[in-house]
């Protein structure tokens, strides 16, 4: 049997429950199949709150608190909930989530459905829960939020059940990939890839080399490398090769330029060589590529 307790209610307490049919239609629809809220609410200092569900629910629930405290029981779990800190509990699966009774939290919350709803949740659960743990309060966040209750309090349009579902897919990823913003925690670890970044940017033209790139920046080519993929994706010297290619498609766009003199201009001395970079990166030589952007 599943439990509900909200006393009275909370004041300034907000929430929607979409009906079935707007939820059978953005299951159909093309844009928002992937991902569609089915719930979603506000409620301030939520005293007496108490939810508890034997069978789970058919939807992810997300949970966000902006203040006070909760527990969340999820799959055996004892999870304590404090100000600026989200959980995210699976469909299908026994909890239940209560409020603090001396401080009772305050939380944003979605149920939420779609294609990707279980990687998005995968995702969650593989990120570092240390670096995330305290999302830092942000009234964008809030602001956010307010525009997509607004929105689905409208009316049931097309396009705005749409906008409002990508807006809320938007809320709950940015808590989601919390972790890519905050994954290098010291400010100077951070300020040494931004400064190669912006060193690479400005040196386009120059053919430099890892050893070169080390010695300027005083750090071992392993450190740099290991830091510097972790940061981009990219090792130091595909990203730097991929922003001079990015810069030959500016010239083969807006210029005369022929290909050796682009292939000069960003630091390549062997035209062919030059070519099988572009390529690798663009899937197709330099001349075809102005060839097809200028018809």
């Amino acid at each position: 049997m599943d439990f509900t307790t909200l006393k009275e209610g909370f004041i300034g307490q907000k929430m929607i429950s979409l009906p079935k049919s707007l939820i059978k239609r953005s299951k159909k629809n093309k844009i928002i199949k992937q991902f569609y809220t089915t719930d979603l609410g506000y409620y301030p200092k939520a005293n007496h709150h108490y939810i508890r569900r034997n069978k789970g629910t058919s939807e992810y629930i997300f949970i966000y608190c902006t203040k006070g405290k909760g527990e969340i029981y999820s799959d055996g779990t004892k999870n304590l909930i404090s100000p600026n800190q989200f959980f995210i509990i699976p469909k299908n699966v026994k909890h239940e989530y209560r409020a603090d009774e001396s401080d009772p939290w305050s939380i944003y919350w979605f149920h939420f459905k779609g294609d990707i709803a279980e990687k998005l949740y995968n995702r969650y659960k593989l990120t570092n829960t240390e670096n995330y743990k305290n999302v830092p309060f942000s009234i964008e966040k809030i602001n956010q939020f307010e525009k997509i209750f607004n929105l689905f309090s409208l009316n049931n349009l097309e396009n705005h059940i749409e906008y409002s579902n990508l807006l809320s897919l938007s809320f709950i990823s940015s808590f989601i990939y919390y972790d890519f913003k905050s994954d290098i925690n010291l400010v100077n670890k951070e300020s040494i890839i931004d400064d190669i970044k912006n060193y690479l940017l400005q040196n386009l033209g120059k053919s430099l080399n890892l050893n070169e790139i080390a010695d300027k920046f005083n750090y071992s080519k392993s450190y740099l490398h290991t830091k510097f993929k972790k940061n981009t994706g990219y090792s130091i010297m595909v990203f730097f090769n991929l922003k001079k290619t990015q810069k030959a498609c500016e010239y083969l766009n807006y210029t005369d330029l022929s290909i050796k003199e682009i292939s000069f201009k960003v630091g390549f001395e062997d035209p062919l060589y030059f070519s099988r970079i572009f390529k690798n990166f663009m899937g197709e030589s330099p001349r075809y590529y102005r060839k097809k952007y200028r018809k």
